[in-house]
């Protein structure tokens, strides 16, 4: 399988976060940048993928951090706990009244307060059905996004991989440069070891070649130590990646998966949501029917035993006017006395 073009992978994820509209700040010196410089004649042009790579790392590491952990969904679904929560307190305080077969005033300024404070029991299930959609659409919107962040950082972590099997392939030449250097100290010293002449001078000069590859073994073995050091770091970081990587990856399926339950959920319960608010906005209106024709009824009643009382009265007055003397006869006998 033919192996990605160097630096490949890490494109791909720059242009990703790019295309997500993410500035990221251009890469910072690294302290890993100075190791580098001592290995870098090894294998240049792969000592300058594994830089470059590095380099990135603090960005993308950030990215996924801000981003990911930024994707909150609030607590909106308190909101929907408050409007069912008030819609049951409210049918349950309209029995209460019912019991004592009457409203008083208090009771009918609270019914007002009611309305104007949380609105009618339709325009609560409305609010609850609103409230669903708003954050299943942000949820969404959301999942799409973190998607694209763990892909970017996938693909980030596939030119991290990239990076580990160019510091193997430069600690082979590393360990292959150490050998040699270790050959010719060897070399150096065995005839240094064997030199049986009586010159002073070519003992000395023997003595500096041997010195020489010395200090060269030396340097050779202090970079064969960096590009080990820089493939085990790289292997560590991997798989312990890879680790943290599983992890999240489970909690964005997990929400993925609370957030096709909950479409699911209300596509096939809508009707449900519906039906409870018309039979709340329906029971509520008929508490209103019912005191309503409670009303007349005790007001056609109250009106016929007025009724019935005024009628006595006005009737036994007709009655007197209508049958009695025409003129007082107390009038008449004054009359006759006065003449």
């Amino acid at each position: 399988m033919a192996r990605m073009a160097p630096l490949a992978y890490l494109d791909r994820a720059l242009k990703t976060v790019t295309d997500l509209g993410i500035k990221t700040p251009p890469p910072e010196d690294e302290p890993i940048t100075g190791l580098l410089d001592q290995i870098a004649d090894i294998d240049p042009d792969k000592v300058t993928v594994i830089g470059r790579t590095l380099a990135e790392a603090s960005t993308f590491n950030e990215i996924v951090r801000n981003e990911v952990a930024a994707m909150e969904i609030g607590e909106r679904y308190n909101d929907i706990v408050g409007a069912f929560n008030s819609i049951r307190k409210d049918a349950k305080s309209l029995v209460d009244q019912l019991e004592d077969g009457k409203i008083s005033s208090f009771e009918r300024v609270n019914n007002v307060w009611m309305k104007v404070v949380r609105g009618d029991v339709a325009d609560r299930f409305d609010t609850i059905r609103k409230t669903y959609k708003a954050v299943a659409k942000e949820t969404k919107n959301q999942i799409q996004r973190e998607h694209k962040i763990l892909n970017a950082y996938r693909d980030y972590r596939g030119a991290y991989k990239q990076a580990q099997v160019l510091s193997m392939e430069v600690l082979e030449k590393a360990t292959a440069k150490l050998s040699d250097a270790k050959t010719a100290l060897k070399e150096a010293s065995d005839t240094v070891g064997k030199y049986a002449g009586k010159s002073p001078a070519e003992r000395a000069e023997l003595e500096m070649q041997r010195d020489e590859k010395l200090g060269a073994m030396m340097t050779e073995d202090k970079r064969y130590q960096i590009a080990k050091d820089l493939g085990d770091n790289l292997t560590i970081g991997y798989n312990t990646s890879e680790i943290i990587m599983t992890r999240l990856l489970q909690t964005t399926s997990a929400k993925e998966r609370v957030y096709a339950q909950a479409v699911s959920f209300f596509s096939t319960n809508e009707a449900v949501l519906t039906a409870l608010k018309a039979s709340f906005t329906g029971m509520f209106g008929l508490h209103e029917s019912t005191k309503t024709l409670e009303a007349m009824k005790k007001g056609v009643s109250d009106s016929l035993d007025t009724l019935s009382e005024v009628g006595d009265a006005v009737t036994e007055e007709a009655l007197k006017a209508g049958y009695g003397p025409t003129v007082r006869a107390d009038a008449v006998k004054k009359l006759v006395d006065s003449v």
